[in-house]
């Protein structure tokens, strides 16, 4: 953001301890309060963090769960699932891929590595199936019935690279009843959106439900490109999704669902802007102008993806309350990205250069060939006598597939990756007493990936890595009354050994990291409040991490290197409230701090490559940067949202408004620190104002997306100048939404 000042936030535990005890003090005496409103109280939300559906507020887990408008309002301009990104507490998402191949952080933890075989400590699971790849990740979002965000390892019910968290994704199930909706928006910069789904019975005896789902998202290109003299010449992007599915429920105790899935996306990858920043701020310049761009290679930054799945859920009953369920999943995409990667012009052969300078120019595309993924789970569930609770499995994982790069100084390299993973696991769920239970997972999981390269520069062996690990967790949950929980949580979790090969393209190695291991303790409460008007969760978090997976990106060779730190450590809190201040008045908020810290006192990379950026690192005497002490790259010290919806009631329906905020604390783009690569007090807003006639037969209303036009710094390159990155312009439209219901 223009003229954004840096804000650090440092929280001891033992700070955070006391703020959250004396919420939670605060709060109680308002459990027995008068009920305001005769039939008013906030919907109970129901979510599936432990594989079974629960009541959120009965759950010992840090879960978020959001849908309906919430959702509405973060795609409805057209954006991808980076739209995430401080919106929910803990919750960060980047990308320097463009719209195929965001990061995911939580509660500080994730991975800045942009190759498209690295691995991440966020899972990503669309319909019970996991996302490892991060194309795969990037599926459209549309017809969802909610997302639950899940804080803090997830090791023993959803296995390894779940160090950090998952998010999860459930799409609107078919049902009996017939329904359908369609949504189409018109917005500024020619996006054009439209959303449908249709679904019911197929047979007369309601034994055969289908549901068919699309999406369609447009933007014209509005970028120019003054180097070669073109107007609209990128920035615009073409997504085609669908989502097919068939739920068969031939008796009471056989349930068989079907799914299958595509997209087909053209458009633009990211764009990086040549010495938008001065040396020693990290405000844009007087270089930087959202509309126009000075490329003299990479085509316009085409990008493209093609990707189809499809899963199987099969749910058996035995009678006395086990059940049988058996996941199969299958996934393939293949895409290709193109940039102009020093964001600019200009090289010792050409008298002039642009913006600023450029010292020799760099080009690249990258993409990924006939991914294949197959997963297959099998889980045995029941329960017992005085509310015991079990389960327990099987999971098979295999993948395959080849990145290519293409420096076009050299031919194109291939590298071919593998990996294959299986895990035995289960959980119980053991009353202790009328108001305290016991909750226990373990896991044990085996990893094996292998990488060889085809048409290397430079002969470069195959390489393999595996291992071998068991996770689990442990809960205490503590029933005070029906409206207050308390929970003590401890889990230990793994993200498996990864291979990195892209340098080999560039005349460099290839480089390994081992598996990390992180060991988490977290405390937390789960309130609802004023008869049901008010629901308020919060924990505290500690976690250590040993054997660190982090990835060096950048310096003077532009290397893509894995390292492992000796030890990282991260400390914070978070908080969700929603409040119905009355019938037409509902307000959400949330807020997270992260304290992250690498620990490894001879730990160094080499920092700013293009020697234009202030390092601020004491450095060792070869020049290399000193990470001790340094914060997690990717890891906000603070986010803050909120959300607002107010009602007026008609005759014949209601007028409404709706608005989110989203704000981000300091954030530290690579391993090293500078006075140029963070970004400090990023916020953007969104507005929703419209009016739904009856009883939500149809809705016509008007949306803004970073309404205030915020120009935001998101992320940068440091090898060759310095080239920053930004975010989604303000968008303006018109939505109409039509909706059919027995």
């Amino acid at each position: 953001m223009r003229g954004s000042n840096p804000t650090t936030i440092n929280v001891s535990r033992q700070c955070l301890a006391t703020t959250l005890a004396t919420i939670a003090i605060s709060v109680l005496p308002f459990t027995g309060s008068t009920v305001l409103a005769q039939g008013l109280q906030l919907e109970e939300i129901i979510v599936t963090a432990q594989r079974r559906a629960e009541n959120m507020q009965d759950v010992p887990i840090s879960v978020t769960q959001t849908s309906g408008e919430r959702l509405t309002s973060m795609f409805e301009g057209g954006e991808t699932i980076l739209a995430m990104a401080n919106r929910l507490p803990a919750l960060y998402v980047e990308s320097s891929n463009g719209r195929l191949a965001p990061r995911f952080y939580m509660r500080g933890l994730g991975n800045t590595d942009f190759d498209l075989a690295a691995s991440q400590s966020v899972s990503v699971i669309f319909d019970e199936v996991v996302q490892e790849n991060v194309i795969l990740k990037s599926f459209p979002i549309f017809d969802v019935a909610g997302v639950e965000v899940l804080r803090g390892p997830q090791g023993s019910l959803f296995g390894r690279n779940t160090t950090a968290g998952i998010v999860k994704f459930d799409s609107r199930k078919p049902s009996e009843d017939f329904n359908a909706y369609a949504l189409a928006s018109v917005g500024s910069l020619g996006t054009l959106n439209f959303e449908g789904a249709l679904g019911g019975a197929l047979n007369d005896a309601g034994t055969l439900m289908g549901r068919f789902s699309v999406l369609s998202q447009n933007r014209d290109d509005w970028i120019d490109n003054s180097f070669a003299g073109t107007t609209d010449a990128l920035g615009g992007f073409n997504e085609l999704a669908w989502r097919g599915q068939l739920l068969l429920e031939p008796s009471e105790d056989l349930t068989v669902l079907l799914n299958v899935h595509g997209r087909d996306f053209d458009g633009t990858a990211s764009i990086f802007r040549a010495n938008v920043l001065n040396a020693g701020s990290n405000a844009f310049n007087t270089n930087y102008d959202r509309d126009v761009v000075q490329f003299d290679e990479g085509n316009n930054n085409p990008q493209e993806a093609e990707a189809y799945g499809g899963s199987l859920k099969v749910d058996l009953e035995f009678g006395n309350g086990v059940t049988l369920t058996s996941i199969t999943g299958v996934e393939t995409v293949s895409n290709r990205s193109e940039g102009d990667i020093d964001g600019g012009f200009g090289a010792v052969f050409l008298p002039f250069m642009g913006p600023g300078f450029i010292p020799f120019p760099s080009h690249s595309a990258d993409g990924l060939e006939d991914l294949e993924q197959f997963t297959q789970e099998i889980r045995l569930s029941g329960e017992g006598n005085d509310g015991f609770l079990w389960q327990g499995g099987f999971y098979f994982f295999d993948s395959s597939f080849t990145v290519f790069t293409n420096p076009f100084f050299v031919s194109e390299s291939k590298l071919t990756h593998e990996n294959t993973a299986w895990a035995l696991f289960g959980q119980v769920s053991l009353p202790l007493s009328d108001r305290l239970t016991l909750i226990g997972g373990l896991r044990y999981t085996d990893d094996e990936k292998d990488m060889a390269a085809t048409n290397p520069p430079l002969p470069t062996p195959a390489v393999s890595a595996d291992g071998e690990q068991t996770s689990f967790d442990l809960s205490l949950l503590f029933n005070v009354n029906d409206d207050v929980n308390f929970y003590a949580r401890v889990a230990n979790g793994f993200r498996a050994p990864s291979i990195q090969g892209r340098d080999v393209a560039f005349f460099g190695g290839t480089s390994t990291a081992d598996a990390e291991t992180i060991m988490s303790y977290e405390a937390g409460f789960k309130m609802t409040l004023v008869d049901n008007l008010m629901r308020l969760n919060g924990a505290v978090y500690h976690y250590v991490i040993d054997d660190m997976q982090m990835t060096a990106i950048g310096g003077g060779g532009n290397f893509v290197q894995l390292i492992n730190a000796e030890e990282g450590t991260g400390t914070g809190m978070d908080l969700d409230l929603e409040l119905l201040i009355s019938e037409n008045f509902l307000v959400t908020a949330g807020f997270s701090i992260a304290d992250t810290e690498i620990k490894d006192s001879s730990l160094t990379v080499p920092p700013c490559g293009s020697g234009a950026c202030s390092t601020t690192d004491p450095l060792d005497i070869n020049g290399n940067a000193i990470l001790n002490g340094n914060p997690f790259p990717g890891a906000p010290d603070h986010t803050i949202n909120f959300t607002a919806r107010y009602s007026v009631p008609t005759d014949s329906g209601e007028v409404f408004f709706f608005t989110d905020w989203a704000r981000q604390g300091k954030t530290n783009f690579f391993l090293y620190e500078t006075a140029e690569f963070f970004s400090s007090g990023n916020y953007e807003g969104g507005l929703r104002a419209g009016y739904i006639h009856g009883d939500n037969d149809w809705e016509l209303s008007i949306f803004g997306r970073n309404i205030t036009d915020e120009e935001n710094l998101k992320g940068a390159i440091d090898f060759n100048n310095l080239t920053g990155f930004d975010n989604e312009p303000r968008i303006w439209g018109i939505t109409f939404r039509k909706n059919w219901s027995d």
